[in-house]
């Protein structure tokens, strides 16, 4: 029986030689063999420990470093740990060689050849990994350069001895901490601007950000941890904790070699509780940061390293001033002495102050004749001067601002209510425009943003977040306040961490009060307020209580904001006769009063997330100035059809809705009046309903965003749109919808042409989302636990589609026959690559920048490799199956970060040592 089966041997060994299969794969039949190739991996074993310590020693050595660790030494470190503490194969040839030599040897032909060719694959695997050291000639890298991108700026006067000792003292390798110190328009915000700009020119750094820090008595924490993310890369969750966040950044960039700049730093605070490693020799990072207060900077650390902003001499002055002037004006001065001389004296007053003397130049800019320049001097150096406690610099903005007309100077100080160095949406600023009467309700918002043209134009206001807000200049807001005191009567305490509120005699007089963003949590008193027109109290998010007379005298208020409290009940209303602006977005409020519909003048309400509204008593159908109507995701929705009385607001040309019947949504269908107004619609708790066809939304032209949540019978979404139709739709939320398997989504054009943020949580059904492939707007992905979502495209993977297949079973002939099949395609799969020809030239996903991927159980792809041209940031959590992901290399894309957990980048796999390479310095464990 011996001889016979060695004959048989020989033949398979023999069938698989004609196959064209190596030669070895035949030696794994011999008994003798295996027991020699097992001895053989026992020894390579041991010396691949040996090896594996040297290594880790370099290791530890490199990570002590500002450098990076080679990526193909971890990866080699990590496929090392696998083969020495992977013992399954011990466990196999244990039970091979149990009881019999004869008997066990002979009897069980397929499990031998199956121990015997693992023994001699890992046999070999150790071999090369032994080998492969000899290819690491530093087990440390370089970090890559990571680009910083210029920030515009004006042309800089009379700072090139500033900028060089900045420069000086940043090569300097023993000052890490670097502080600017002067008043405020003295030019600090344009000196770091400029270094940052500079170190765009070819820096070794990797990671250089600037930040506004403005932190007058609050330290705005999440706005700068917010700067920092965006820079990293990072993807942002709004519902992290500050040090949960702080410990991400401080991950993030412990790694890398950076420079922070951190702009009008008011109060010492601590770099680790927003997330900075402080900088050290060793690490070759830096901070630069800039204060009014020296005392700042020493506090800070930059005792030894202290720059001090100087005025502008003469000529500086002189040359700035002119770089804003109209060439007409340019050309008058040269054209004569004595408009030359009152030039010159207008210039002299701003006294060298940068900012001064660009505001007044720019109110200057278009005069030409003698009576015009002896006039803006006579303006500039009379009346004001004589009033007690003006500061100086005050003088020439002064100038700039009677140049306004009545409107635009009272738009100007409404922005003075707002805390200091805060972001204003344009949108809500016309809106409370409107409401105070400044502006009228029915002026299109091309002529409204005239207005902030204008006040930009004067230096009175600058544009941020990419022109979508404004904001004031420090010293602008201060001299803001200044004329709000002598023109007007203003309260103004936005931003003062205040735990009480002012004391009653401190609210009779003032028209306008703000008191937003501190931390009031009481106010039970009833004060005078006659005069009062415009109240806020957004953003105390511990003020719960309200007296019942609170609003007794209050009969001229026009804006009431308590947005961002814990109101659960508004007081008696009956005074506010004169009201038009409300909001209570994202507050706890109940229900609203009763007798609420004697606010008869109001034509903003925002109700907007109010979790716990129950009742509004029908109030809102008898507002009938109503403009804008927000109760996108209230609790308070529209249950049936004959709560759709709002007809009679004919005027509402903005409303957000909250929508809970299957009915209602039927109703929508037809040319519905509320459907033209609608730009945010929730569809909650729709229990009947089990298909939604977009059809249904042909009426909202207007629609911007969609909530889909907690329909429990929802099964299907079809995006049946016509073609004709182009919708607006930017948003789009589905939410904890159990049953949904199936979203059609017809080829292009479609729907979702204008869709950027796309968010899918709790959808259990869903294997994949293959028609977001089709999504040219998509900027923002998050899905979040769908269980049975095994793709979220769902593609052929072309090549190992079918490889390592078996069938139990098998006849010894059919296995062995199956092996030759394996082989042949084992062959082929280690030579498949993807090439930008298989991926095509077609670009898909053009302006996706952020994936989020939590909770993901079964999630086994994302998709085909692609070029992402915009992607920043992946982010995966609890996605334990999946193994790759689909870019194809770093330097074509815009990648930043891979955030996830350090076992689920370890078990990534790649498509050759290159791309792990590449991405490797792009990894933040999480």
């Amino acid at each position: 029986m011996a001889n016979s089966t060695i004959g048989a041997v020989g033949q398979t060994c023999k069938r698989l030689n004609i196959f064209g299969v190596p030669a070895a794969v035949g030696a794994e039949f011999s008994s003798f063999t295996i027991k020699e190739n097992w001895s053989s991996l026992k020894d390579a074993k041991e010396n691949l420990q040996a090896v594996q310590t040297i290594i880790k020693t370099k290791v530890a050595i490199e990570t002590d470093k500002p450098r990076g660790v080679n990526p193909e030494v971890q990866l080699w470190l990590s496929r090392v740990e696998e083969i020495i503490t992977d013992k399954t194969l011990e466990v196999e040839y244990g039970k091979l060689t149990r009881g019999s030599f004869f008997r066990s040897w002979t009897l069980n032909l397929p499990r031998r050849r199956k121990v015997g060719k693992k023994i001699r694959k890992k046999l070999v695997h150790v071999k090369d990994l032994i080998d492969n050291v000899k290819n690491f000639t530093d087990v440390g890298v370089d970090l890559p350069v990571d680009t910083v991108d210029p920030i515009p700026q004006a042309k800089t006067f009379g700072m090139e001895s500033m900028l060089e000792q900045l420069h000086e003292y940043f090569e300097d390798k023993e000052r890490s901490i670097i502080g600017v110190s002067g008043q405020g328009g003295i030019g600090k915000t344009t000196l770091l601007t400029a270094f940052f700009n500079e170190l765009s020119g070819g820096s070794d750094l990797r990671v250089v950000i600037l930040i506004d820090v403005s932190n007058s008595e609050m330290l705005d924490v999440r706005a700068i941890q917010h700067t920092i993310t965006e820079r990293l890369g990072l993807p942002w969750v709004n519902t992290e904790t500050e040090d949960a966040r702080a410990r991400l950044l401080m991950k993030a960039l412990v790694r890398k070699r950076f420079v922070i700049l951190l702009d009008d730093v008011r109060k010492k605070f601590r770099l680790e509780d927003i997330g900075i490693p402080v900088p050290n020799t060793e690490n070759g990072s830096k901070i630069i940061l800039a204060s009014r207060d020296e005392n700042v900077c020493i506090e800070m650390g930059a005792m030894k390293s202290l720059i001090r902003m100087q005025l502008l001499d003469g000529q500086s002055s002189w040359d700035l001033f002119l770089s804003n002037l109209s060439t007409d004006a340019r050309s008058s001065i040269e054209s004569g002495y004595s408009i030359k001389w009152r030039a010159m004296a207008i210039k002299n007053s701003c006294q060298g102050l940068p900012l001064a003397l660009k505001v007044t130049s720019r109110a200057l800019a278009g005069l030409k004749s003698p009576n015009d320049w002896r006039d803006a001097i006579m303006t500039l150096n009379t009346g004001l001067s004589e009033i007690k406690g003006v500061d100086q610099i005050f003088q020439p903005m002064k100038y700039s601002y009677d140049k306004l007309d009545a409107t635009t100077k009272n738009c100007f100080l409404y922005c003075t209510l707002f805390p200091e160095d805060s972001s204003i949406r344009k949108e809500q600023l016309v809106e409370y425009w409107i409401a105070e009467g400044f502006i009228p309700p029915n002026q299109n918002w091309k002529a409204n943003f005239t207005i902030i043209s204008k006040l930009k134009s004067a230096c009175l206001l600058q544009e941020t977040n990419f022109g979508l807000k404004v904001r004031l200049h420090k010293v602008i807001r201060q001299f803001g306040h200044w004329l709000a005191n002598q023109e007007t009567n203003f309260l103004v305490q936005s931003g003062k961490n205040l735990e009480s509120a002012p004391e009653i005699d401190q609210w009779n007089g003032p028209q306008r009060i703000s008191l937003m963003s501190n931390d009031i949590r009481d106010l039970s008193f009833s004060p005078n307020c006659s005069n009062l027109e415009t109240l806020f109290l957004q953003n105390n998010p511990n003020l719960k209580r309200l007296s019942s007379m609170f609003f007794k005298t209050m009969t001229k208020l026009r804006v009431l904001d308590l947005s961002n409290t814990a109101i659960k009940e508004l007081p008696d209303c009956d005074a506010l006769c004169q009201l038009q602006h409300l909001n209570l977005c994202q507050t706890p409020i109940i229900k609203l009063p009763r007798r609420f519909w004697v606010l008869k003048e109001l034509r903003y309400l925002d109700l907007s997330q109010t979790e716990a509204l129950e009742e509004t008593y029908d109030n809102c159908s008898k507002l009938l100035n109503l403009r804008v109507l927000n109760l996108f995701r209230s609790h308070y929705g529209i249950r049936d059809v004959s709560d759709l009385n709002l007809d009679k607001l004919k005027e509402l040309n903005f409303l957000g809705i909250t929508i809970c019947s299957e009915d209602v949504l039927r109703q929508l269908k037809k040319a519905h009046p509320l459907a033209k107004s609608t730009h945010r619609l929730s569809l909650r708790n729709c229990a009947g309903v089990k298909s939604i066809h977009f059809t249904i939304f042909n009426q909202m032209k207007q629609l911007l965003e969609l909530y889909i949540e907690s329909c429990p019978k929802l099964t299907e979404l079809v995006m049946d749109q016509d073609e004709r139709e182009v919708s607006k739709l930017e948003v789009l939320t589905l939410w904890e919808l159990p049953f949904l398997d199936t979203i059609l989504v017809k080829s292009m054009p479609h729907y979702f042409m204008m869709l950027r943020e796309l968010t899918i949580y709790d959808c259990p059904k869903l294997e994949n989302i293959n028609w977001v492939a089709k999504l040219e707007s998509l900027d923002k992905l998050v899905v979040s636990r769908c269980n049975q979502m095994v793709h979220i495209i769902s593609e052929i993977d072309r090549g190992t589609q079918g490889m390592y297949n078996r069938t139990d079973g098998m006849s010894e002939e059919e296995e062995i026959q199956s092996l030759i099949e394996e082989a042949c395609q084992i062959k082929i799969g280690e030579n498949m690559k993807v090439t930008d020809e298989e991926v095509g030239e077609n670009i898909e996903f053009p302006k996706l920048r952020s994936v989020l991927l939590t909770d993901l159980q079964n999630l086994v792809s994302i998709c085909r490799p692609r070029k992402f041209p915009s992607l920043e940031s992946i982010r995966v959590q609890e996605c334990p199956s999946l193994m790759r992901l689909p870019v194809i290399s770093a330097h074509k894309i815009k990648l930043r970060q891979i955030c996830g957990s350090s076992e689920w980048w370890n078990r990534l796999e790649w498509d050759g040592k290159e791309i792990r390479r590449e991405m490797e310095n792009y990894f933040i464990a999480i």
